[in-house]
């Protein structure tokens, strides 16, 4: 079981990430008493907000509803249907729209599945991938694919080891599915120029995958364990009990010795140094699970950083949506070039600003 007090406090970036009304998230949380699975659990009063949105015909919201019923893992079976009923939401919906397709690359450990837009054998694009945490999945992200001919790309989102329909085991080599996934997209996207949006855990992947793989060519990046997350038994003891829990989901690792096993994972200090790819990272002055120690060898190590800070805490709830702008506008900054899109995006992200100074930190 979880801990509920956790979940709703996790949860609620999340839910701002997909643009669930605060007055909705909200009304559902309060309804919410217990995990498991009945009346007043997590499971429930989440599906059953989906299943009232999906009643209305509001597809789109229904699948988010569903997908915040089984965070943060599948832990059962009533998780488990969340996750179904989601995935098979998201597929009639996708239906519905022009362009977005489903890939799923089979590997020695398991299958990858993706949500993909703009591929093409005949007209390739540089390549956005994007992925997010371990508490996230895929149909999360997936809205973003709408941004594919905006920014004459193609995009392919998907997720971490062991979280959604990902069945790979999450291990010291996860980051493999990286040029793996390259390497499946090869004959539909230009993959020599590919960039990535590696939001948390997905950053440590991307990081170590662009070490090894030069077809990665910038990293946009946000709330990233490096090093020291991987290395500091005091800062593990202190984690979220909703982190240790997924990780130990995640990696098959007992939880007493999870410290042991996450230890050979931290990045060396010479294999940031020997990065020659641009990175963006967004940085939450208050992160409970990325410790300060982490984006200090960022700042010491890679050889071409941009750091954009916030006084809030992991993944800065508070300020998602111009998080969203400045990850868009970093991948047109990495791309080369200063067009119309690049240009409003500046001025959105400066009116968001003063706002910010005038006004005060957002709810």
């Amino acid at each position: 079981m979880n801990d509920v007090t956790e979940l709703k406090q996790f949860v609620v970036v999340h839910a701002k990430a997909q643009n669930i009304p605060a007055e909705r998230y909200e009304r559902v949380l309060e309804r919410i008493t217990s995990d498991g699975d009945g009346p007043g659990s997590w499971v429930h009063e989440w599906s059953r907000d989906g299943d009232e949105l999906e009643l209305a015909g509001r597809l789109p919201e229904a699948i988010r509803s569903h997908a915040m019923a089984r965070f943060p893992y599948v832990d059962g079976p009533a998780r488990q249907r969340a996750l179904d009923r989601c995935v098979e939401l998201f597929e009639r919906w996708r239906r519905t729209q022009s362009g977005i397709e489903r890939i799923d690359v089979d590997l020695p450990g398991g299958r990858v599945g993706c949500w993909a837009a703009g591929l093409s054998a005949t007209a390739p694009r540089p390549l956005l991938l994007v992925s997010g945490g371990i508490v996230s999945i895929k149909e999360q992200w997936a809205p973003l694919l709408a941004l594919a001919d905006r920014l004459g790309m193609a995009m392919v989102v998907t997720e971490m080891p062991g979280a959604g329909e990902n069945t790979v085991r999450y291990d010291a080599e996860s980051w493999r599915i990286l040029p793996a996934l390259l390497d499946a997209l090869a004959d539909r996207a230009r993959v020599e120029e590919t960039y990535a949006v590696a939001l948390s855990f997905s950053g440590h992947l991307a990081l170590r995958a662009a070490g090894s793989d030069p077809r990665l060519r910038g990293l946009v990046l946000a709330g990233a364990p490096v090093h020291d997350f991987f290395t500091d038994a005091d800062w593990q003891r202190a984690l979220p009990r909703v982190t240790v829990d997924t990780l130990v989901h995640l990696t098959g690792v007992p939880a007493g010795d999870l410290g042991t096993e996450l230890a050979g994972w931290a990045l060396k200090d010479e294999e940031l140094a020997a990065l020659d790819v641009p990175v963006a990272c967004t940085v939450s002055l208050r992160d409970e699970i990325i410790p300060a120690g982490d984006v200090e060898r960022l700042k010491a190590g890679l050889r071409s950083l941009r750091l954009h800070t916030y006084d809030d805490v992991h993944a800065s709830p508070r300020y998602v949506g111009e998080t969203r702008l400045w990850n868009v506008r970093s991948v047109l900054r990495m791309r080369g070039g200063y067009g119309v899109a690049h240009a409003l995006l500046d001025v959105l992200l400066f009116l968001l600003g003063a706002r910010r100074r005038i006004l005060g930190p957002p709810r």
